[in-house]
């Protein structure tokens, strides 16, 4: 396809302008996809605010943006799966394929892996993405490209609560009701936990968890949210754990709140980079602790969850934005924390 693309780049801290590039063209393996929802992700704000995460430093112009979901508009010669026309979730990360992690199904954790919008890889904020193939999930005419955008961090969500061995009858705390807390919260109900309950400090965000089916909620401003744990249940204490706040306070609560024998799995990434634990309490308690990276082998199975009902991944979608009102959307959703849960870019749909 050939003609021009708009791109929205980020040019310094907290500024985002429009550029024109040439549409690219789709090698032999991948598909050209027209993009039509982009979520914003933490990072995403992060990258805009900070200009960096840990050892990631953003070198403008840079891209932002990796939860897309389009609509495919050619195909690569080698491509049989797909064709023009076919709706699709993009999988952000293309990994080498040959490192011993990658051999043996572990590919999130290739220490070559190419990710969308993690410099210095440019993101989706764009109209056009020449993609893998193999990375884009086509999905059932029972979706729409928003919840194909929606995929990616649900995919967290679902690998978070495998990672912890998610299962019926257990009851489960989740610390923070940002993105991903709600997508943790809602992975972890599809799996068969009926009993989750959700703590955050922000009163919207709380209310979108009770409005997604959380078993109940806990405020930590304004309760002690290890006893009401504890009164939850029966003083013995939570089975499963997932700590996606990233704050040293929240995880020193993961360990006091959990059972005996419990598990802990630990997703948010704190701003110091380094947390205190108690760990003479962890180990009295013999309890198991888990992390997670990105994904794995997520998508299909997220893909399914929505497209069967189980899960309302809109749901947790707050604010749209147009394309052209990017740079709004990026100082609102950075700003106004209390109010926004989550936003999604809409640069255009068929």
């Amino acid at each position: 396809m050939n003609g021009k693309m708009k791109v929205a780049v980020m040019t310094n801290l907290m500024k985002i302008e429009f550029i024109e590039k040439e549409i690219p063209t789709p090698k032999a393996n991948e598909v050209l996809v027209k993009i039509e929802h982009v979520g914003l992700c933490g990072s995403d704000l992060h990258y805009y605010e900070q200009g960096r995460i840990g050892d990631f430093i953003v070198k403008t112009p840079f891209v932002l943006g990796h939860e897309a979901g389009g609509t495919v508009v050619e195909v690569g010669t080698d491509v049989k799966h797909l064709k023009v026309g076919d709706r699709v979730a993009l999988e952000p990360e293309k990994t080498c394929g040959h490192c011993e992690f990658c051999k043996t199904g572990r590919y999130n954790l290739c220490p070559d892996v190419e990710f969308f919008a993690t410099p210095p890889i440019d993101g989706v904020f764009q109209e056009y993405v020449a993609h893998e193939a193999d990375l884009c999930f086509k999905i059932p005419d029972t979706m729409d490209t928003m919840e194909a955008a929606l995929i990616e961090p649900l995919a967290v969500g679902f690998h978070a609560a495998k990672q912890g061995g998610a299962s019926v009858g257990q009851t489960a705390i989740v610390m923070g009701a940002g993105c991903i807390g709600l997508v943790t919260m809602l992975a972890l109900r599809a799996m068969g936990v009926s009993q989750v309950y959700v703590i955050d400090v922000l009163k919207k965000r709380l209310a979108k968890a009770l409005e997604l089916g959380a078993a109940g909620v806990i405020n930590g401003m304004n309760q002690d949210a290890v006893s009401e744990v504890m009164k939850i249940t029966g003083c013995a204490g939570a089975d499963l754990l997932i700590e996606t706040a990233g704050t040293e306070i929240t995880s020193r609560q993961t360990i006091q709140m959990a059972k005996k024998g419990a598990t802990i799995v630990f997703v948010g990434y704190s701003k110091s980079g380094e947390i205190t634990l108690p760990m003479s309490m962890a180990l009295d308690k013999e309890l198991t602790f888990k992390t997670i990276f990105r994904y794995r082998h997520i998508y299909p199975l997220a893909i399914d969850a929505v497209a069967s009902g189980k899960i309302n991944i809109k749901g947790i979608v707050t604010n749209i934005f147009d394309f052209d009102d990017i740079q709004n959307a990026m100082d609102i959703s950075v700003k106004d924390k209390a109010n926004v849960v989550k936003s999604v870019i809409k640069i255009g749909e068929k």
